[in-house]
């Protein structure tokens, strides 16, 4: 997915592209905040999950804070997949959903090595297509 801002209600509907888990987990590394956007729908603004909460609606004791989450955008966080281990880095607000053999090692490595010590082992140093493991230090 390119071209779309990273949104917390976009975890709502992506899915990974190999082999569909849902949803995926986000590691937000940086924000930007939009206060003056307001609600201007009907809440909930997602249908089954809410990713600025991290729990599926049905699992919410309360209405969900549509008001609160619209105000933020992801600038900088990574996208992950439990199933497969995949990883899909989210640079400048946008999500970088590629598959595999359109992706840049040296791109990944770069993002991973800038925020290796805010993001999980699991990912830095086993997540696929790239990593740092001992084979890439």
């Amino acid at each position: 997915m390119l071209g779309e801002l990273m949104k917390y209600r976009l975890l709502d509907i992506l899915a990974c592209p190999y082999d569909k888990e849902f949803p995926l987990k986000l590691f937000v590394l940086e924000r930007k905040e939009y206060p003056k956007r307001v609600l201007d729908r009907k809440k909930p603004l997602c249908e089954l999950y809410c990713a600025y909460l991290s729990k599926f609606l049905r699992e919410l004791e309360s209405e969900p804070p549509c008001e609160e989450c619209i105000k933020w955008e992801v600038s900088e966080g990574v996208l992950y997949c439990g199933k497969c281990s995949r990883w899909y880095p989210i640079v400048e607000e946008i999500p970088q959903m590629l598959p595999d053999k359109y992706r840049k090692e040296k791109d990944d490595l770069g993002f991973l090595k800038k925020y290796r010590d805010r993001l999980p082992e699991y990912i830095v140093k086993r997540g696929k297509p790239f990593n740092l493991g001992e084979m890439n230090q």
